[in-house]
């Protein structure tokens, strides 16, 4: 099973989220942390994992032979990201922008194009106690991120639940993380922004056309909007957060909210069953 935990904005308490609940399945079942927030990851920070591996993510980037191209510009009307410009008699490449789709190879007639791979992040694993622990990490300055989350989620096993930590937002990087699940919880808070950016995750999810419920998180703070909402829109309510000091505190830690208030683990367990009910 795949539980991707996303957001429509950063700060809900997504990683809170999907920490306890790893950590949680865990302690009966083979559990996955997949943290495909790659551009931050931070799911280590609680989960105190022992990184045995690190693989690097790399593309193949054009490099020119000067002295068999012609110039001609065929690689340069087949890029649609800018990373190949002929200008007077010589072509240059910008391999930042290059997105590794291989048409400028292909379309070359004098085979002056060469591939060079060219690193953009790193794929971390490891353990955190019985969690198979997984997380991205993009380089800095690079804009690739899903690719790096696609191998990131190549290491999902088929006999776990995997629990994927998905970065905040609606735009490409979440719909790669959210991509080939079996259920989205998408976490919240009830406040004017948060039922802003929740309803843009909403839209985003039904046309991806994946289930998905919502948690909301400081439930007993705010107003009613997101509540409303999601009744309105005949959207489940998982789990409802208290505001409590004690989870604050945990958090601002690099502790476990389950571990600081142990009730909090039947809530846990509650959520995961709702899930398998609605998958």
């Amino acid at each position: 099973m795949k539980i991707a935990v996303a957001s429509g904005k950063g700060g809900t308490g997504k990683t809170t989220i999907s920490t306890n609940l790893a950590r949680v399945l865990s302690l009966a079942q083979k559990t996955q942390y997949l943290d495909c927030d790659v551009e931050e990851p931070n799911g280590h920070l609680f989960l105190k994992p022992r990184i045995d591996k690190t693989a690097a993510v790399t593309i193949g980037v054009p490099a020119i032979d000067e002295n068999k191209c012609t110039v001609c510009g065929k690689c340069r009307s087949i890029c649609s990201y800018n990373a190949i410009v002929a200008l007077g008699n010589c072509t240059l490449t910008f391999p930042e922008l290059c997105h590794d789709c291989g048409g400028c190879f292909r379309v070359c007639p004098s085979s002056a194009i060469s591939e060079v791979r060219r690193t953009v992040g790193e794929v971390e694993t490891g353990r955190a106690d019985k969690i198979d622990f997984v997380q991205g990490r993009l380089n800095v300055g690079e804009v690739l991120s899903p690719l790096v989350i696609r191998h990131v989620k190549k290491y999902i096993q088929p006999d776990s639940i995997a629990i994927i930590d998905a970065p905040p937002g609606t735009s490409c990087p979440v719909v790669q993380s959210v991509k080939g699940t079996d259920f989205v919880v998408l976490v919240t808070e009830p406040t004017p922004f948060g039922l802003n950016d929740l309803k843009l995750a909403v839209d985003m999810l039904k046309t991806l056309n994946l289930p998905f419920g919502v948690v909301v998180n400081r439930a007993d703070s705010g107003d009613r909007g997101v509540f409303d909402y999601c009744s309105s829109e005949l959207i489940d309510v998982l789990m409802n957060i208290p505001h409590d000091r004690k989870i604050v505190e945990a958090y601002s830690k690099g502790e476990l909210a389950i571990d600081v208030i142990p009730e909090l683990k039947p809530e846990y367990l509650n959520l995961f069953t709702r899930i398998k009910e609605r998958i």
